[in-house]
C-alpha cells in the first residue's frame, strides 16, 4: 500500500485524461499488456515442471499491471513517456478486475483461485492507496516537499523489504528451484519486451510509442504480485516468481534502455510535467 501510494503521488490527473489525445496507442498498449504477458506466463508455467503453486507465481506476474520501473526506462530510452505513464495508470486501475479474471481463467485448474477475494485484496492494495496518492499530488503537491522527495525512496525500501521477506520465507524453494526460476523470469521479461515492441510495430505505431509499449508489457508490477501472494497466504511459493522478476526486469530493462538511448527517437514527451 505504501508503494502504491508512492505511485499515486508520482502521477497526475493528466496521466488519465491524456488518453483522449492518443486513444490508439493507449488501446494497443492495454491490449498487449493483458494478453502478451499472461500468455507468456501460462506457457512458461506449463513447460517449467515446477510445483503448481510456484508455477502459478509465473502466471501471476504475467497477469499483473505495468510497474513504475517501465516509466523510468521509457524516460531513459527516449520513449513516449506520456504514453508510458498513461498505460501504467490505466493498467493499474484495471488490475482489480482484469487480474483476478485472468488468474481464474489461466490458473484456476492448478490451484484454488478466489476471484472475489483477490478483487478486494487488489482494491485495498492498489485503488485506495493510488487514489490517496493522486489526491495528495493534486491538492498538496509542493506543500510538503519532504514527502514529495521521500516517497520514491520509501517505495524502493518497501520493495526491498518485500523481496527480503519473500526470499526468507521461500528459502527452501529457492535453494532447490532458484536457478530455474531465475532463468524463467529472465525469459518472461525478455519475451515481454520483444513481443511488446513487435506488436506495437505491427500496429504501425511510431518508434517512441513502440518502445514505451515494450517496457510497459515487459516490466510488470512485481510488488503488487508479491502482495497478492502474501494476501493468499502463499508467500513462500507463489511469491517466489514475483520476488525474482523484479530485480531481473530492472537489469534487463536498464540494458535495453541504455542501448536504445544511443538512438533516441523523437519522443512525444512535451506534455509531461
Amino acid at each position: 500500500m505504501i508503494i502504491m501510494f508512492g505511485m499515486g503521488t508520482s502521477v497526475g490527473i493528466a496521466d488519465f485524461t491524456r488518453v483522449v489525445t492518443m486513444p490508439k496507442q493507449v488501446g494497443i498498449g492495454l491490449i498487449c499488456q493483458f494478453t502478451i504477458m499472461p500468455f507468456i506466463g501460462v506457457t512458461l508455467a506449463k513447460l517449467s515442471g515446477l510445483p503448481p503453486e510456484v508455477a502459478v507465481g509465473i502466471i501471476l506476474v504475467g497477469c499483473s499491471p505495468g510497474g513504475l520501473a517501465s516509466n523510468v526506462m521509457a524516460y531513459i530510452s527516449g520513449a513516449n513517456l506520456a504514453l508510458s505513464l498513461t498505460l501504467t495508470s490505466f493498467s493499474t486501475l484495471l488490475a482489480p478486475i482484469v487480474t483476478p479474471l485472468l488468474m481464474l481463467l489461466l490458473a484456476g485448474e492448478a490451484i484454488n483461485i478466489n476471484a472475489i477475494a483477490m478483487f478486494w485484496s487488489i482494491t485495498k492494495i492498489v485503488l485506495l492507496p493510488v487514489a490517496a496518492g493522486l489526491l495528495f499530488n493534486h491538492f498538496l503537491h509542493g506543500k510538503f516537499p519532504l514527502v514529495d522527495k521521500s516517497m520514491p525512496i520509501i517505495s524502493m525500501i518497501g520493495i526491498v523489504v518485500i523481496i527480503g521477506v519473500i526470499t526468507a520465507a521461500g528459502r527452501d524453494t529457492l535453494v532447490t528451484l532458484g536457478a530455474l526460476v531465475i532463468v524463467l523470469m529472465a525469459l518472461q521479461n525478455i519475451l515481454g519486451l520483444v513481443l511488446g515492441y513487435i506488436a506495437a510495430k505491427l500496429c504501425k505505431l511510431d518508434e517512441a510509442s513502440a518502445r514505451a509499449i515494450a517496457f510497459e508489457v515487459g516490466m510488470q508490477n512485481s510488488g503488487l504480485a508479491s502482495g497478492i501472494a502474501v494476501q493468499m497466504g502463499k508467500v513462500a511459493t507463489m511469491g517466489i516468481a514475483p520476488a525474482i522478476f523484479g530485480p531481473v526486469m530492472n537489469v534487463n530493462g536498464s540494458i535495453l534502455a541504455s542501448i536504445w538511448k544511443r538512438s533516441t527517437p523523437k519522443a512525444k514527451n512535451d506534455d509531461v510535467r
